[in-house]
């Protein structure tokens, strides 16, 4: 296809965003002096506002940047670990067979706000007032309401009315959900963001001092205090039917703090490409360019059956030992340097044959043996007094008002290139509009996280108390002979490392530029168990958008695969930036959605 527009170029800086006032608050962040980090920041605290269906302070942030002076690109973990007492007996004592998708008992630690307050403190240049001005201004004085966001107030006002009432206290006005398009504002997240400051500017003069005090007055002070006093008001009703109280208290929040560490890494020919580590889902698109190195992906063209069956193949390879071996560092011995090995990727790479595979192949990395803990039934929940559709909804894991005729989509994302080499791309989700009870005097909801672990035990991803669950978020960074180059990122959930590979791949093999290759034909498999209740998988189906060639379709159903095409132009929303050899940043924003938006300066 020909491109909608034309990849931006610019000499101040370059932001692209799943939302345009995002990316507006960050390019005008770069035009006053910021750097790049200081523009993702606030782009990010931004989104927290406007796409609150799809994240918040009470959820989660991945982030990763590099520099021109940098060998190195570094990644902050803004994933919270569950509670001290979130263990496998106590969800068997309550007669629980899986950690529910919606309520409070998968509460994490909140991690966005932390995460993005590491990212300013350790390699921005502004203050918080600064960056916090754009989200406190929409907040204050209102922003046109996404569709999304209206269906989905919508969906659940009946809950909001008469259960989750904190929810219906900032999204019902006399009962009613507020329609889209009109201009919506959040006081009390606005004024959570005030008092933040304040106590930030109280404390100290000194830059890095307020940012450590505003972390201080979120995880320790009122914030903490308020999240404390919403937990102590009882059990609230959750996707099985019933009331349950959060696991999660306030020394929780107290005792964490996000960490900053070296990216996980791996050259892919004249790049190397970095990613969050095996806490997240992030190697499993090392793993997959690993294995794609051994085909010749330009002599083919990327709408063809071969192409797409190659790319898939080796998607189930790599999401398989996604699925066997990831899981938190700190308390697992992930054999992440034998997955990305090359004697292991051969070894790997011979299984990808001429006809697909429909069973989930993990490896056995240095010698050692998985196994993949399959989904516990689903407790068929007692909905007595609930069968309206926003029940169904809850049973759903995902931040989606799910629809029959649509594609699944979740998350945010940012991506920021400035003139002097800085390059960071972030995703962040969690604390959904559609997970859990917002907490009134705050604005903002908990997240949901703990869903995607298992309470089978002995398995890398299974709970534990003060471990991170296994996330879905997977930015990107890439150098170029050793530079800063691409910064890029996606929405989607499980499917973020195939749709922003299948980008990346038509940056590298294909010679596209940046906005052509967030347009090309999207694809992903369905064979891996999703991350988030109730944990579906498809065996052997692969999801094509229906512009795909009816040959390609009959060519890959001849090898095996289960086609399943859904509209046009629907499957991910890539945001990327860049810096080019010949100094010029540049940004793309993939059209899908008509919401993400690229600006250059």
């Amino acid at each position: 296809m020909l491109p909608s527009k034309p990849e931006l170029s610019g000499t101040i800086g370059a932001v692209s965003a799943t939302h345009w006032l995002a990316s507006n608050a960050g390019m005008r962040i770069l035009e006053n002096g910021g750097n790049a980090f200081d523009a993702a920041v606030a782009a990010g605290f931004v989104l927290q506002v406007v796409e609150p269906h799809f994240n918040g302070p009470g959820g989660d942030v991945s982030i990763g940047r590099t520099a021109r002076r940098a060998q190195d690109a570094a990644e902050i973990c803004g994933q919270g670990p569950m509670p001290r007492a979130a263990t496998p007996q106590a969800f068997s004592d309550l007669g629980l067979e899986h950690i529910p998708g919606s309520g409070l008992l998968p509460a994490c630690v909140p991690g966005a706000f932390g995460g993005w307050l590491r990212l300013l403190a350790e390699f921005g240049t502004l203050r918080l007032a600064d960056v916090l001005a754009p989200a406190i201004t929409y907040a204050e004085e209102g922003y046109p309401l996404l569709p999304e966001t209206a269906h989905a107030a919508d969906v659940l006002a009946p809950l909001f009315r008469t259960e989750w009432t904190g929810s219906g206290q900032i999204y019902l006005a006399n009962g009613a959900a507020p329609k889209a398009g009109s201009r919506f504002r959040n006081p009390a997240r606005a004024q959570t963001y005030r008092q933040l400051l304040k106590e930030a500017e109280a404390a100290s003069a000194d830059r890095e001092a307020q940012i450590e005090a505003a972390h201080q007055a979120f995880y320790q002070g009122f914030c903490a205090e308020a999240v404390q006093r919403f937990l102590d008001g009882g059990p609230r009703l959750d996707a099985t039917g019933a009331g349950h109280s959060a696991l999660l208290t306030a020394d929780d929040l107290a005792a964490w703090t996000p960490s900053v560490t070296t990216a996980t890494s791996r050259p892919y020919g004249a790049y190397r490409v970095h990613k969050p580590g095996p806490w997240s889902q992030g190697p499993v698109f090392l793993q997959q360019l690993a294995l794609l190195e051994g085909f010749d992906l330009a002599g083919m063209r990327p709408d063809s059956a071969d192409y797409l069956h190659t790319v898939v193949e080796c998607a189930k390879l790599a999401f398989a030992d996604r699925d066997a071996w990831y899981g938190d560092p700190a308390f697992t011995d992930i054999p992440l340097a034998d997955l990305l090995s090359d004697d292991y990727t051969r070894e790997r790479r011979r299984l990808v044959g001429p006809e697909a595979v429909n069973e989930l192949q993990p490896g056995t990395p240095g010698g050692r043996s998985s196994w993949l803990p399959g989904a516990a039934p689903e407790p068929e929940p007692d909905l007595s007094g609930h069968t309206d559709e926003w029940m169904g909804q809850l049973r759903n894991g995902l931040p989606t008002i799910l629809k029959a005729t649509t594609a699944k989509g979740d998350t945010c994302c940012v991506t920021v290139t400035d003139r002097h080499g800085n390059t960071v791309a972030a995703t962040a989700s969690g604390g959904w509009l559609k997970s859990s009870p917002a907490i009134a005097e705050l604005g903002f909801p908990l997240g949901t996280r703990g869903q995607t672990m298992y309470l089978a035990e002995g398995h890398p991803n299974s709970l534990a108390g003060g471990k991170r669950p296994r996330t879905t978020l997977s930015p990107t960074v890439v150098q170029r002979d050793g530079q800063p180059h691409l910064a890029f990122g996606t929405p989607g959930g499980d499917r973020q490392d195939q749709w922003t590979l299948q980008f990346f791949l038509g940056v590298t093999a294909f010679g596209l530029d940046l906005q052509a290759a967030t347009e090309t034909l999207a694809f992903h498999t369905d064979q891996v168990p999703a991350s988030f209740t109730p944990h579906q998988s498809r065996p052997g189906v692969v999801v094509v958008e229906e512009n795909c060639a009816a040959a390609t379709v009959a060519e890959l159903t001849r090898r095996g695969h289960r086609v399943e095409r859904v509209p046009a132009y629907s499957l991910g929303r890539v945001c990327a930036t860049g810096l080019g050899t010949d100094g010029l940043v540049r940004a793309a924003a993939c059209p899908r959605g008509r919401q993400p938006y690229a600006i250059c300066g």
